[in-house]
């Protein structure tokens, strides 16, 4: 039998917004016990508020865990061990809340448990007859990268406003079975570490998603071709430095320099759109070859070998740069393994443009491509 993808994707068929914050939980128990005692309480108080609405009883907005849980007890629907592993949940989720202390892998562990008795509790009662829970089984620390706690963070605030409206659905069956289940329309596949949407900018009436990992990039201005200028204008007043540094709205930005209009907007709008889908493609690059060294050019790159690293940045190897190569020369950079991996900073370089870049990375390639 193939072995799932996380522990609760036995929970996708009946609830895949359920499914998917427990994929999260499961995901920052050795990244950050904090993190997965805090959001299992409010896991646990979604569970609760889908059995309250299958039956049928009040619930109000301002209604917290502990009343819901008192509210199922005195009406005789949880077993002692459902209510104190609920009450566990609970207690621990508001220490993590509060508490500045450190939290350990045993307590997320133990309320780990605890969720899966509740889960399983759930299931049997009100989920389909046929459906079978698998026996408990510990997480393992995740060996491959991991995502940071930021990042996780802020996947299961999103899964749990994607939760939280599931509950909003109209009842349309009196089955309790119809209720529970409340699978999404687009399935959500698991994001790569350092890319979870982090915020999202949008122009008139468009929108570019930034990713975790470049959400406090910095903005190279040589990156952005038409656009140079005005981000060197911007980060003078401070504007444009990072990629925290853009407002979420770039329509008028350009109202902080003088002598710039709305076509500059657009144009660094645009031109950021490309900038990540560049680095997306940077990233995935360097998670699938590891320990490995690459020169990168605009949205094109080569991998640094042994054989080229070596080679002078003399005239003698790099032919019509002449004035380039001196002046990384008197930087002390006499080797290629001594060039920056992102190439188009060189255009700094005085009487240096972007197109004598491009001459000294079309010969790099040809010299690797010489040496495969």
């Amino acid at each position: 039998m193939e072995k799932p993808a996380y522990f609760y994707q036995y929970l996708e068929p009946m609830s895949k917004e359920l499914a998917l914050v427990a994929r999260e939980l499961e995901n920052s128990i050795f990244t950050s016990p904090r993190t997965m005692l805090t959001h299992a309480r409010i896991f646990v108080e979604n569970i609760l508020q889908q059995v309250i609405r299958a039956e049928q009883l009040p619930d109000e907005p301002w209604t917290n865990l502990k009343d819901r849980i008192d509210l199922l007890n005195q009406n005789g629907y949880l077993t002692p061990e459902i209510r104190d592993g609920l009450h566990f949940v609970r207690q621990t989720g508001n220490q993590a809340a509060h508490d500045t202390r450190m939290f350990r892998y045993s307590e997320a562990l133990l309320s780990w448990e605890s969720v899966y008795r509740i889960v399983k509790w759930y299931v049997e009662v009100y989920g389909p007859v046929d459906f079978v829970v698998p026996a408990y089984q510990d997480p393992s620390p995740q060996m491959t990268q991991s995502y940071e706690i930021t990042e996780i963070e802020e996947r299961l605030k999103s899964l749990e406003k994607l939760l939280i409206s599931s509950l909003q659905k109209p009842i349309e069956e009196s089955s309790i079975t119809e209720v529970a289940a409340t699978v999404v329309d687009t399935p959500l596949q698991p994001e790569r570490p350092g890319f979870t949407t982090i915020r999202t900018l949008t122009y008139k009436n468009q929108q570019i998603e930034i990713p975790y990992f470049l959400r406090d990039a910095f903005l190279l201005p040589q990156r952005f071709a038409i656009s140079e200028t005005f981000l060197i204008r911007l980060g003078a007043e401070q504007q444009a430095r990072i990629m925290s540094e853009l407002p979420n709205n770039l329509d008028g930005i350009h109202k902080h320099v003088k002598r710039y209009n709305e076509k500059n907007d657009e144009n660094l709008f645009e031109e950021l759109k490309i900038f990540i889908e560049e680095e997306k493609t940077r990233r995935q690059l360097t998670i699938e070859r590891p320990g490995e060294l690459f020169f990168f050019y605009k949205d094109d790159y080569i991998v640094v070998t042994e054989g080229l690293s070596k080679i002078p940045l003399t005239t003698d190897e790099f032919t019509g740069i002449p004035n380039l190569l001196r002046q990384l020369n008197e930087d002390q950079m006499e080797t290629v393994q001594q060039l920056p991996k992102e190439l188009v900073i060189l255009a700094k370089y005085e009487n240096v443009g972007i197109g004598i870049v491009g001459k000294l990375f079309e010969q790099l390639k040809e010299k690797q491509q010489s040496k495969a």
